[in-house]
């Protein structure tokens, strides 16, 4: 134990110990702690959904005729229609074939590029994907290659010159989850198609986010049908639990009988499939609430750029604000949080040592009073830490 205990210890130091820290949510975007509440601009809970009646109902009733567990894996005995209702939405949103529901966005990644990449196989991944890619790749039996975050040149040489007696995979966020700016997918098909790779794009924080209606990278690009595989989430933008595949039928029966992430976990409850249906069904018809939820980010974004903040260039609801130490970033934090606001602390290794930040995210249940809130209590704060 005493191993540990040191290792703690150093992360103390470092400013780069972490803790848990209980909320209890009142509604989208506020949530009580200590007797205290406080607005939240660290949610990835884009479209408000959490609190949304529909869902809310919906979740109540299906734990109520369904029971509050599955009881086993879905090739055993925990299927049931829901998961089919939730695959068809999702694939019909999408813009494909057929969808597969994971237990986790993480399982979702790890299941997918752990089954599709093989002993033979070669997986190009940009180097600011999220951890659970990184892992999917440890995981499988490929060869994982590395390109320069959106750096389509050098992508192009790694395609031409890296050896591969296999499959090609080239695998990306969609947005990226700590910078907020979007993959260059219209580049990437361009070189996939000259590579005859397949291509995987992780749409956790672009489903509800960008795109029409919401629908995610590709149809923010006009590629419908020219990706391969999308992932995405159930606990985000839709508000309730869960990841999920979609493309053609044929790699969905893939990954029901090679996914070992999926074969070997227990289905989803009842009442997290139905809220993330409810929700999906909200979202298509109301596509006016990703216009609000743009609206309410551009705002927000132009109040500290124009403050002389640097966000990374996202052009999405995630708003980084660089600070680089991460003492600096705690301390930001923690003072934001007198405040009554709520932001996340980012340190390494979520991202590089000297890249400390912010890390802002926007709802579209955010009133403009509460942005304007935010906007001034960041920049008051800013300058008093020389951030600005």
């Amino acid at each position: 134990m005493e191993f540990y205990q040191h290792a703690l210890e150093q992360a103390e130091r470092e400013h780069l110990y972490r803790r848990l820290v209980d909320y209890i949510p009142r509604d989208a975007v506020h949530a009580d702690s200590e007797g205290r509440q406080y607005l939240m601009m660290a949610a990835n809970n884009y479209l408000g959904l959490t609190h949304h009646p529909a869902v809310q109902q919906a979740a109540a009733s299906a734990s109520l005729t369904f029971g509050t567990g599955s009881g086993g894996s879905r090739l055993t005995t925990g299927n049931h229609l829901l998961y089919r209702q939730l695959e068809n939405k999702l694939a019909a949103f999408k813009g494909t074939e057929a969808a597969l529901i994971f237990n986790t966005g993480y399982m979702a990644n790890v299941g997918i590029i752990s089954s599709l990449a093989g002993k033979d196989d070669v997986i190009f991944s940009d180097e600011l994907n999220h951890a659970s890619i990184i892992d999917g790749c440890r995981l499988s039996r490929g060869r994982t290659v590395i390109y320069g975050h959106s750096n389509m040149n050098q992508l192009a040489d790694l395609l031409t010159n890296t050896a591969c007696s296999g499959r090609r995979l080239i695998v990306t966020d969609g947005v990226f989850s700590m910078d907020g700016d979007i993959a260059r997918l219209d580049d990437i098909v361009q070189l996939a198609r000259k590579a005859d790779a397949l291509i995987m794009v992780d749409d956790a924080h672009a489903t509800g986010v960008i795109g029409p209606g919401g629908r995610g990278t590709a149809a923010s690009f006009g590629l419908e049908g020219q990706v391969h595989i999308t992932m995405g989430t159930l606990s985000k933008s839709l508000g309730a639990e869960g990841g999920y595949a979609a493309g053609s039928q044929v790699l969905m029966d893939y990954l029901i009988n090679k996914a070992r992430s999926f074969i070997f976990s227990t289905a989803l409850a009842p009442a997290t499939t139905a809220a993330a249906l409810a929700a999906l069904q909200v979202l298509s018809g109301q596509p006016d609430m990703v216009d609000r939820l743009k609206a309410n980010a551009a705002y927000l974004r132009t109040k500290l750029n124009q403050a002389g903040f640097d966000t990374c260039g996202s052009t999405t609801a995630i708003l980084p604000v660089i600070v680089g130490d991460a003492y600096l970033a705690v301390e930001f934090a923690q003072l934001l949080k007198k405040e009554g606001i709520v932001v996340s602390a980012i340190r390494q290794p979520t991202v590089p040592a000297g890249a400390s930040r912010l890390r802002i995210t926007v709802s579209a249940a955010h009133s403009l009073a509460e942005l304007t809130k935010a906007s001034q209590a960041i920049c008051t704060i800013g300058r008093q830490l020389g951030v600005i």
